[in-house]
């Protein structure tokens, strides 16, 4: 399990104190430059700060995407992630937090301009999520991907679970109804990290991998999966490609 480090928003453009990152475990073969790590934020916490910082910090197209939503509290939780993750990676690379660059990976799939999202420099590899009331942001030597979310309740379990690994559906049905949702949220969090690691969404199958669904996740060649303590009521994962460019089996 790892420890991500709290990320405190300063009302300050382009200033972020940025705590020491909590190192991803990797395999000892790859290369960990410095600023690889987990950060999360507190997005009730930290909301009012990354509304001052918005303006200044998000680009045309944050800001339109931050426009369209209609609840209020998913319009914060956007504004807060990408505040936050542009401070960090500006910190990390050494450039003013509004100039740094993304784009989208193409699609391992069918090549289109809609795989994860990458720095434009390629001097890191990165991922965002936001679920319950935390965003996480992982930065990595390796093409990564992070997935938070809220412990779901069991109607969402019932319905989401058949869509998963034939071995993960088995496990999920052995065990006590009310280990299940915890159980799931392992899953689904380790699925949805790898899925973004590899740069194909959920148009790869989430029955595709197998992940695991117990206290330690699947092993394979192709990736390392690492649980992440998001904290009581979210689960999350971090997924690191061990062989970019070789699909899970």
């Amino acid at each position: 399990m790892l420890r991500a480090a709290p990320l405190t928003l300063e009302a300050a453009p382009g200033v972020v104190p940025l705590p020491e990152a909590v190192p991803v475990a990797v395999p000892p073969a790859l290369d960990s430059p410095p600023g690889t790590g987990a950060w999360t934020v507190d997005v009730p916490a930290q909301r009012g700060y990354a509304a001052l910082l918005a303006p200044g910090l998000l680009d045309a197209a944050e800001r339109a995407r931050a426009g369209r939503f209609v609840r209020a509290a998913d319009r914060d939780r956007y504004v807060t992630a990408h505040v936050a993750l542009r401070l960090v990676l500006g910190a990390v690379t050494g450039t003013p937090p509004a100039r740094v660059a993304m784009d989208r990976a193409p699609c391992p799939g069918c090549g289109g301009p809609h795989g994860r999202p990458v720095l434009r420099d390629g001097r890191r590899h990165f991922s965002l999520s936001h679920g319950g009331s935390l965003a996480v942001i992982v930065c990595a030597p390796v093409p990564v991907g992070v997935d938070v979310e809220r412990i779901p309740g069991a109607e969402v379990v019932g319905h989401v679970a058949p869509k998963l690994h034939p071995a993960e559906r088995a496990e999920l049905a052995a065990l006590a109804p009310a280990e299940r949702p915890a159980a799931f949220a392992r899953v689904w969090t380790r699925k949805e990290a790898l899925l973004k690691a590899l740069g194909t969404g959920l148009v790869r199958s989430a029955a595709a991998d197998y992940v695991g669904s117990g206290p330690f996740p699947a092993t394979d060649p192709a990736f390392r999966l690492l649980d992440l303590d998001a904290g009581a009521g979210h689960a999350a994962a971090v997924a690191l490609l061990t062989a970019p460019g070789t699909a899970a089996s």
